[in-house]
């Protein structure tokens, strides 16, 4: 990239469709870092979403820690091998397909993982969650950051071990995973098919 943004400080900029059509989920990066400033308004964004009965369920881990997503990235590839490895359908041929590539890693080498947990339990508490993620994704790309979402690490941050080393109570379930960074390149758009209306009456 040249002429780098400065990561340290914040500022929005994108209007919310530019934002919207223009996310894209990132899967290179460079190693710049992420700011305190930024994370903070990012976490800012996410506790906006709607929440039912104002519960607002959720909480954050911020890991910026190199070896420790190194580590975690071989962990969850472990374990989602392990769940691949008992099933014959395409998903999981495809899943073995990529956790097997010597070089891959599950965070893209990003700076910085973000996860939403929550305790509590309830029909609405995980699309809270997602909701939350949706903001902070969303305030993401208007910062000029990318992101991604990786479901491959929820297994990983659920186990005992990984609860206990990233200082997560027992009884908090990790929700969704988000990688943030500064792109390495430009990340092409993916096609979406139109709106499909069951009913307009």
């Amino acid at each position: 990239m040249s002429n780098p943004k400065d990561f340290t400080k914040t500022k929005l900029s994108m209007s919310v469709m530019n934002a919207i059509q223009h996310r894209r989920s990132v899967r290179d990066y460079t190693s710049q870092a992420i700011g305190e400033k930024v994370i903070r308004t990012l976490l800012d964004a996410a506790v906006h979403a709607p929440t039912a009965m104002h519960e607002e369920p959720w909480s954050f881990a911020v890991i910026q820690d190199k070896k420790l997503l190194d580590r975690l990235s071989e962990s969850a590839k472990k374990l989602v091998r392990n769940e691949a490895q008992g099933s014959d359908t395409d998903r999981a041929k495809h899943t073995l397909h990529v956790v097997d590539k010597p070089d891959f890693h599950v965070f893209y080498n990003a700076d910085t993982l973000i996860v939403i947990f929550s305790k509590l339990q309830g029909a609405f508490v995980v699309a809270d969650c997602w909701l939350a993620a949706e903001n902070l994704l969303l305030a993401a790309c208007a910062q000029g950051l990318g992101t991604c979402v990786i479901g491959f690490a929820v297994s990983a941050l659920n186990t005992p071990e990984w609860k206990r080393e990233l200082k997560i109570p027992a009884e908090m379930t990790a929700i969704a995973p988000m990688i943030v960074g500064v792109p390495a390149g430009v990340t092409p758009p993916v096609p979406r098919k139109p709106p499909e209306i069951l009913s307009w009456l």
